[in-house]
């Protein structure tokens, strides 16, 4: 493939990037009246957004919670309340059938009362009595949000309490009458890649403008960021600078002196009481040994800091096995570990003379999440401290939400899923694909009822490969009824950029290497067509943010191998991504476009830059939201509109609220994915 020069200010297309312009809007109201006349055209569309939005809907789905004190925390959407309502429970109503909630705010309530499409952004309250909350609320789903100060004993907001203006804000409590605010202070306050770079204490009852500067990054820093650890007997507050998505660097508060810490900028840390938990993401030597990136290490804390280096091994990788995640209980680590891309459990106790290990007993195989309900802030009286939260899921099964207490296997089911679709006949098989340089690559093939392999089955293959995510096995009501139950299959791959076997899985493809990851996406397709699961007439792709970016590159390079491309919320132009709106923060993991030597990769599978005329690509369906300030929506308004300038037939849908997700509420989730899949049945159908 030919190297394109770079792309220059006049490229005729740069006036799609004015996100809320005239003009660009003009453009945008245009193709969506086309693709939604073509989508909502097809017969099943009216049957497909109507069943989707009723799994969205549903009442018995579980409701996600989060532990304040005594207090259960959710948020809730259906059809009576689209933008949802903040609420709580207790763990005793929680566990039955129909719990008695408490409503705390209404957003659609708040909404209208304002004049605002508000969109509920998250929420920090301060322990030990978690009275006082800090309410993140987002217009129409962006990063950006107002901060606003929430009384959850009155169900007020503070009046004259602590608030900020729309920005990428980070707050973080003090005590009760100061924070620490990262924020957009002016010209200068902000990173190049749009994060905050200074933090400032303030204090209740003072000007913000007069609030002390504590901590400063770089311009060419991603972002800052400090944590305050309330733990009794164990106060710490660490600031530290993100030097790029992976590096970072971190100071810990020594009375009014900061101090910073001795450990591998890419090594991920967290302070547990007396303890400290350590990540290495590469193999880090010391004098007399090598710990191998992926692993788990435990320390004591107080020794540490003084400079001893000796550790206790909680995981070591292999070459199947990562550690996805674990969770923290007041005397336990609980290992949540990928085998195969299958989650097992393991836990060390450490309340006992020496460290106990022992593997616990879960649902196998399939895909295990754990929320610790410890709370570090509360009394040695708590009754959670040895408890956690334990969700299972496959691709055929239901999610399970188990409440289970460590040192033994038994739990208890507070909640499950009924079938969203009759799984009866189905089945779920892996796979391993030869990447070009031999890798082995894992994919999983959901089988709805009755299908064989005679290269006939429309065929959805979704993937990701970036940024160390792990795509695991899910259960989805919506994959249910609008694809496996009209006979299509599903295809999950789990290529390299991912973290499904760990950092070393990731690594493979960052930077001058992440053309592995499409080529591990390319072979997987060629292995579908090889076992006649499908066939290039019926097989599509789909991914979204750094997924658009797979699935762009790879219809770009082998158009052949596909009928259907779904591109969500992609990066697409990668000559000038990084001067759009968060993209600069992403250059550890594809390179600076800026550098000769880092765009002579790039430019080689840069979707924008590669596309061609004359040559015969599957009709795209790009998708993006106005209100995303992640991704910036002028990657697909600029793609979608150079390939019709081209000749290229292409379809494109823009929400105009939605945010990186796509979807500011069930409402508009239900007609995306209506839309998306009346366009794979329309390409893919038998």
């Amino acid at each position: 493939m030919s190297t394109p020069q770079p792309a220059d200010l006049d490229d005729p297309l740069l006036w799609l990037e004015d996100v809320h312009g005239e003009r660009a809007m003009a453009w945008v109201r245009e193709h969506n009246a086309v693709s939604l006349g073509l989508l909502q055209a097809h017969g099943d569309y009216p049957a497909l957004r109507r069943e989707l939005l009723g799994v969205l809907n549903a009442s018995d789905r579980i409701p996600q919670v989060q532990r304040y004190g005594p207090w259960f925390y959710n948020l809730w959407q259906d059809a009576d309340h689209p933008r949802g309502l903040w609420r709580r429970t207790t763990l005793s109503d929680y566990q039955k059938p129909a719990p008695q909630w408490e409503t705390m705010l209404d957003l659609d309530a708040l909404g209208q009362a304002e004049g605002e499409n508000w969109v509920f952004g998250g929420v920090q309250c301060l322990g030990p009595d978690y009275r006082l909350a800090l309410l993140s609320l987002s217009r129409g789903g962006a990063d950006a949000a107002v901060v606003r100060e929430f009384d959850t004993l009155t169900l007020q907001f503070v009046a004259g309490g602590f608030e900020l203006a729309e920005a990428k804000s980070l707050v973080e409590w003090i005590n009760a009458d100061a924070l620490y605010v990262a924020t957009d202070f002016g010209p200068g306050s902000m990173t190049e890649a749009g994060y905050p770079r200074i933090i400032k204490r303030w204090q209740r009852g003072t000007a913000l403008t007069d609030a002390p500067t504590v901590f400063e990054g770089e311009a060419q820093d991603v972002a800052v960021a400090v944590h305050v650890d309330h733990s009794p007997g164990f106060e710490r507050t660490i600031f530290s600078r993100a030097l790029d998505f992976y590096n970072e660097a971190r100071f810990l508060l020594d009375g009014e002196r900061l101090v910073e810490l001795d450990l591998p900028s890419d090594m991920q840390q967290q302070f547990w009481g007396a303890r400290l938990l350590l990540q290495p993401r590469s193999d880090w030597h010391l004098s007399d040994q090598t710990y191998a990136a992926g692993s788990l290490l435990l320390s004591d804390a107080a020794a540490y800091l003084r400079g001893e280096r000796s550790f206790q091994v909680l995981f070591s990788p292999t070459p199947t096995r990562s550690l996805d995640a674990y969770a923290l209980t007041r005397s336990q680590v609980i290992l949540n570990i990928s085998d195969q891309v299958a989650s097992r459990l393991e836990a060390w106790r450490f309340d006992g003379p020496s460290p106990v290990h022992r593997r616990i007993d879960a649902p196998f195989p399939g895909h295990l999440q754990l929320a610790s309900l410890y709370d570090s802030e509360l009394p040695e009286g708590d009754e959670f401290a040895e408890h956690y939260l334990l969700n299972y899921a496959d691709f055929l099964t239901p999610d399970s939400l188990f409440l289970a207490q460590t040192g033994g296997d038994q739990r208890q089911l507070l909640k499950s899923r009924s079938p969203q679709f009759t799984a009866a006949g189905m089945k779920t098989e892996q796979f391993f694909a030869s990447s070009a340089d031999g890798t082995q690559v894992p994919y999983f093939v959901v089988w709805p009822a009755g299908a064989s392999a005679d290269g006939r089955n429309p065929t959805l293959l979704y993937g990701y490969g970036g940024f160390e995510v792990a795509l695991q096995p899910w259960y989805s009501g919506g994959f249910g009824r609008a694809w496996y139950g009209r006979g299509g299959v599903l295809v999950l791959a789990n290529i390299r950029g991912g973290g499904e076997f760990g950092p070393s899985w990731h690594q493979a493809a960052l930077r001058d290497q992440k053309q592995r990851s499409y080529d591990d996406f390319i072979a997987v397709a060629e292995d579908v067509i090889r076992r006649g699961i499908s066939s290039p007439r019926h097989l599509g792709i789909m991914g979204g943010s750094n997924g658009g970016l797979l699935v762009g590159a790879t219809f770009v390079q082998r158009p052949e191998l596909f009928n259907a491309v779904v591109c969500q919320v992609p990066l697409l132009d990668m000559r000038r991504y990084h001067q759009l709106l968060a993209g600069a923060s992403w250059m550890a993991e594809y390179g600076d476009p800026d550098q000769p030597q880092d765009w002579a990769f790039i430019a080689k599978y840069s979707p924008y830059q590669n596309v061609r005329a004359g040559v015969r690509y599957p009709k795209v369906l790009f998708t993006t939201s106005t209100r995303d300030d992640r991704v910036h929506p002028g990657h697909a308004r600029r793609t979608a509109a150079r390939m019709e300038a081209l000749g290229h037939a292409v379809l494109y849908f823009e929400n105009i609220e939605g945010g990186h997700g796509g979807a500011a509420d069930n409402q508009q989730r239900a007609t995306l994915q209506a839309l998306e899949y009346s366009y794979l049945w329309q390409q893919l159908g038998r």
